[in-house]
């Protein structure tokens, strides 16, 4: 592939990646505002956070068939038209349960657009490539995190928190241009792939059936839900118990997204000397140390708004590490079943840090407790599963080497 061509591929990826993430981050500075104006709480509007997770951990296990099915771009063409309509629909609801389900509808639209990516770097480049293309993803990915609370504070203060909603409408129709100009099709539809619901559920077995993706994707999914709990805990820690304001949580926010680009990008330097499974090994270790660290810290009373931002800081950056590696090795054992391994993953990113941020809504009491409490605890579960995983990993393996062994010596005589 011609390096232009590939620069303007990852770019386009990138970008349609980037809609799930600046859905989330743009209007977070506007939960306060967003419940004046609707007659509402904050704790209320965060669940419009958590009714778009479980959308987009719903529309993927839609939208990942319909990926193999019928190629890459038809389905991104209607899941993109649908967002840019949600978007609109949010920008008009006058009621927080209208925002709830216009922001369900947003996420069904927009969940092609975290899908499609996974599939067509499997699709266009090799298996070994893999956890370096998608840290270049975060790196174009991560942009979000520092622009889009930024963009969306001043944009609240402007012109109020609708506007937020019409520029997220704006946008994904410039991606849509993109993707019908010129993103390639990188796998023609495939009539043979049924959207029969039990041959749907029977190729969702299947990829679950295999250790490499179970160990990996879990244990991914859930480190990664922390993410989550701090999507939703955040503005509450920081702008009603540390008193920040919006502006200034914008620039918190973007300050510590830049550790998690920054170690996407080294991530790529490590894949030099080390595997993607020693990696995530290690990052997931640490990433726990850490959640403890600052859970044990809340508890204790230890924390200011300092050390809460610079614990919140590491934690997250082991999602750059964490993030490309997992994802390639979940996607690593499939080529026919790309687009369903890779919805199925994403639904579990999404399942998980939705039920992690409707759970810090849950326990809110006030603290920094139900945040931080939430993010160790995912860590935690994150390392226990890749640890027992990574046996059913090699005793599976051990098994091939014996039936292999064993068919070889069937074909001596």
């Amino acid at each position: 592939m011609h390096q232009r061509n590939r620069s303007l591929l990852i770019l386009i990826l990138g970008l349609l990646s980037a809609i799930g993430p600046f859905s989330i981050d743009m209007y977070l500075p506007g939960f306060p505002t967003i419940a004046s104006e609707l007659h509402t709480s904050v704790d209320y509007v965060a669940y419009s956070l958590s009714s778009f997770f479980i959308g987009i951990c719903a529309g993927q296990l839609i939208c990942g068939p319909l990926l193999d099915r019928y190629g890459r771009k038809r389905p991104l063409y209607a899941g993109l038209v649908i967002y840019i309509i949600a978007s609109l629909g949010c920008a008009m609801s006058n009621s927080v349960e209208q925002l709830i389900g216009f922001r369900f509808l947003q996420a069904l639209g927009g969940c092609v657009g975290m899908v499609a990516p996974g599939a067509i770097v499997r699709d266009l480049f090799p298996v070994n490539e893999n956890a370096k293309i998608f840290s270049l993803l975060i790196l174009i990915l991560g942009v979000s995190p520092i622009i889009a609370p930024t963009v969306g504070s001043f944009l609240i203060a402007a012109y109020g928190w609708h506007a937020v909603f019409v520029l997220l409408a704006i946008i994904t129709a410039i991606i849509l241009m993109a993707v019908i100009f010129l993103l390639p099709e990188s796998k023609q539809p495939d009539p043979s792939m049924s959207l029969r619901p039990q041959k749907i559920l029977n190729g969702f077995l299947f990829v679950l059936k295999q250790p490499q993706f179970f160990t990996y994707a879990f244990s991914g999914a859930i480190a990664a839900a922390g993410l989550f709990a701090y999507l939703a805990g955040s503005p509450f820690v920081f702008m009603k118990i540390f008193m920040v304001s919006e502006k200034q949580y914008g620039w918190i926010f973007g300050l510590i997204a830049a550790g998690l680009i920054t170690c996407s990008q080294l991530n790529n330097v490590l894949l030099r000397r080390y595997s993607s499974s020693q990696i995530i090994r290690i990052v997931l270790l640490v990433q726990t140390i850490i959640g403890l660290l600052l859970f044990i810290g809340s508890i204790l009373g230890w924390l200011n708004l300092y050390s809460t931002i610079f614990l919140i800081f590491l934690f997250l950056s082991c999602q750059g590490f964490s993030f490309p590696n997992s994802s390639a090795l979940s996607l690593a054992p499939f080529t026919k079943e790309a687009g369903s391994a890779s919805a199925l993953m994403g639904a579990m990113q999404m399942g998980f840090g939705a039920l992690a941020s409707a759970l810090v809504g849950l326990v809110n009491n006030g603290t920094t407790l139900p945040m931080t409490g939430v993010m160790a605890g995912c860590a935690l579960l994150g390392l226990i599963i890749l640890a027992l995983g990574r046996k059913r990993i090699e005793y599976a393996s051990r098994i091939e080497d014996v039936e292999e062994q064993a068919f070889e010596q069937i074909e001596m005589y």
